[in-house]
């Protein structure tokens, strides 16, 4: 049987000569090592802290706009600009080209957005889809809390028309509509909007930047592992 010896606030197993130390207990340590002349009464907001970054994009919105449509198809998204007059029918057709026959739709989503041609898998708190039944639809359909052109990442905050996270893990396509305003320049701008959710609700905010994709140690790229394989973005002016 092992035998734990306690070092400050760590516990280690003897393993032949070596002493194993969890990983979770060796970043505490480190913490606590790295922060133990701090007072017990100072709070983080105590301590001023020099933001050298840039908080605003002050290019025009048309520019920050089409630099988010460029960068999210350089991530491997497929992307297009359309009208507000033209998205139901560019829904439609998006669906209609992958040939798709079940489509998962959250709450809150319009219903002027949900195509007469699939079956809507609707989800709700009351009647939640299982994940075998997000596993084997053919695709999502959600709206976006914020798209940010820096990065071409889309950001869902599970509000209305983003539905929970699982949503858009388990299905294989999502097909993600963002509107022009919902569209910011820097990263810090999405954090700022983000924070009241955040603090008064503490709902969970997905980052989404291309398709799901991830490589092995040899450079294999893997797509589908941690999400959709295919991610199908209408920008809507």
């Amino acid at each position: 049987m092992a035998v734990q010896e306690r070092f400050g606030n760590r516990y280690e197993e003897p393993f032949g000569s070596r002493l194993v130390t969890s990983a979770k207990e060796e970043i505490l340590h480190r913490i606590r090592r790295a922060t133990h002349d701090v007072p017990k009464s100072e709070h983080p907001e105590d301590v001023p802290v020099e933001r050298g970054y840039r908080e605003q994009d002050n290019d025009p919105h048309a520019e920050i706009v089409a630099r988010f449509a460029e960068r999210a198809a350089e991530y491997e998204a497929t992307v297009h600009r359309v009208s507000e007059t033209d998205l139901p029918g560019a829904i439609a057709e998006a669906c209609e080209r992958r040939g798709i026959q079940t489509l998962v739709i959250p709450s809150g989503l319009p219903d002027t957005w949900v195509p007469d041609i699939v079956e809507a898998l609707r989800d709700s708190v009351r009647m939640r889809l299982s994940n075998e039944e997000l596993d084997k639809s053919d695709g999502v359909l959600t709206g976006c809390a914020l798209g940010i052109s820096q990065t071409g990442t889309i950001v869902l905050d599970a509000g209305e028309g983003q539905g929970r996270r699982a949503l858009t893990l388990l299905p294989d396509y999502h097909l993600c509509v963002v509107r022009e305003d919902q569209v910011v320049g820097l990263v810090p701008e999405a954090f700022t909007k983000l924070a009241e959710t955040v603090k008064s609700e503490g709902r969970a905010i997905t980052f989404i930047s291309g398709p799901s994709a991830t490589s092995d140690i040899e450079l294999n790229r893997v797509e589908g592992v941690h999400g959709p394989r295919t991610l199908e973005v209408l920008i809507v002016g």
